[in-house]
């Protein structure tokens, strides 16, 4: 799993039948270095990552500056009776995060 803070959103106007129910973000991942600055009140989007924003298929409704966890890959599709196209999922919603120092 990884973690990543949503920076946004994807409207679509059409989707294969088995995504409903869901929407798309863009996530922004976390390094260790941004989650610390995160945890000490510094979590400016000036400063995430932007190399690489992957959109991620969020079914429980994360909204925009939450941090995510989010899986990638084969695995992202194994939450699906069908087979549906996707990438990365999101798997969970952070309500806190603590690291050691």
């Amino acid at each position: 799993m990884k973690l990543g803070r949503v920076i946004g959103r994807v409207t679509l106007n059409k989707a294969v039948p088995s995504l409903k129910g869901g929407r798309y973000v863009i996530v922004s991942p976390m390094s260790l270095k941004l989650m610390r600055e995160s945890m000490d009140g510094d979590p400016h989007p000036e400063k995430m990552s932007n190399a690489f924003s992957p959109v991620v298929y969020d079914a429980m409704g994360a909204w925009t500056g939450q941090i995510i966890g989010y899986v990638e890959g084969r695995e992202a599709a194994a939450p699906f009776e069908e087979r549906t196209p996707v990438d990365a999922i999101n798997v969970a919603i952070m309500d806190r995060i603590e690291l050691a120092k």
